[in-house]
């Protein structure tokens, strides 16, 4: 049995199975994404939650792993070299686990690395402006008088939602037939977009029937279905 007693974050949320993927997150658009792709490629792993209502993202053992504090994070006990691996970054862990499984990423170097360009999309634009969008149209933001902050993540998610839609014109998924990384990375910003932050009419998500087919499959998915509660 692995011994993850050198890793500080382990005596905050201990490992009922050591040798097992540690995840430490939130169902948020970010945190599913880890889960997701743990339901789909089958490895075996254990949920452990970071309370946001208990600032358990500021306490030092969890800034033992991610300085950043934000989750998800994961501790493979079985990283390469067959030694714990600690990981965070959302993009960077599901890079980690397509290779570690040979799943949902393509080894050949054009697709692989296209695939990566649309998950860079997602990290650099599409999160970023929809968690924008979402502060100003449902917390506090919404209380400022001066609305051309939100107007401006608004337009800018629509533009977002433009490409993506363009992009997936003709294709079951961002990549064509094939399901990958970018779509988990996506898809689940899309869902809180038009769900959560309650922004769907704002952005007038009917516009991009594209982006609204892809998510439907995408929710359809017995994967995503357990990835999108987990952890409770």
């Amino acid at each position: 049995m692995t011994d993850l007693s050198a890793f500080p974050i382990t005596r905050k949320w201990p490992a009922q199975y050591p040798d097992w993927i540690q995840l430490y997150s939130l169902p948020t658009p970010n945190g599913v994404k880890v889960s997701i792709m743990l339901e789909e490629i089958g490895l075996p792993y254990e949920p452990h939650r970071v309370g946001f209502d208990t600032n358990d993202q500021m306490s030092p053992e969890f800034l033992s792993l991610n300085p950043n504090n934000k989750i998800p994070a994961i501790l493979d006990p079985h990283g390469p070299g067959d030694k714990p691996l600690p990981l965070f970054e959302s993009g960077a862990i599901l890079i980690y686990l397509a290779d570690k499984s040979g799943q949902l990423l393509a080894q050949e170097s054009a697709a692989r690395y296209e695939t990566i360009q649309w998950l860079m999309f997602q990290m650099g634009g599409i999160g970023p402006m929809f968690g924008q969008l979402g502060f100003f149209n449902k917390f506090a933001g919404k209380d400022y008088e001066d609305k051309r902050p939100r107007d401006r993540y608004v337009e800018e998610s629509k533009r977002l939602l433009k490409v993506l839609d363009e992009r997936l014109q003709g294709r079951d998924w961002i990549m064509g037939e094939r399901y990958t990384i970018a779509d988990i990375a996506t898809f689940p910003w899309v869902r809180n977009l038009i769900g959560f932050y309650e922004a769907g009419d704002l952005v007038g998500i009917k516009d991009f029937p594209n982006v609204t087919r892809v998510l439907e499959r995408f929710l359809a998915r017995p994967a995503v279905m357990r990835g999108l509660e987990i952890p409770k």
